[in-house]
């Protein structure tokens, strides 16, 4: 994993990442190292087309597409990759959301990350 992954905010259960006081769901860690990697590529590939095609309406839709895809793939997106049940809280804001009280109680979160 990448430093900046490891430097992230993760909710206990490293279902989120909590970016500017809102919950990002985290990518399955069932993954393997190259299956992740191999995602994150195909999904930079598509984010670098989504830029280059975007005064192309068919292109553009192919390259988000891809995009879409492959956060479906890396489980950021689409059903959930835990199975106990929990609801899905991706974009919520952490406030309001059941991690409310732990994010409460951190006392050292960079302000970016609390805001």
């Amino acid at each position: 994993m990448s430093d900046a992954a490891t430097d992230a905010l993760f909710t206990p259960d490293r279902r989120y990442l909590i970016v500017r006081g809102r919950l990002w769901r985290a990518a399955n860690p069932d993954l393997t190292d190259n299956e992740r990697a191999a995602l994150v590529a195909e999904l930079m590939a598509a984010r670098r087309a989504v830029k280059h095609d975007r005064d192309d309406p068919v292109a553009l839709a192919k390259a988000r597409r891809r995009v879409h895809l492959a956060k479906v793939a890396l489980g950021e997106r689409g059903p959930v990759w835990w199975s106990d049940g929990a609801p899905d809280m991706n974009r919520k804001l952490v406030v309001n959301s059941p991690y409310a009280a732990w994010f409460a109680s951190l006392s050292a979160v960079a302000p970016a990350q609390r805001d």
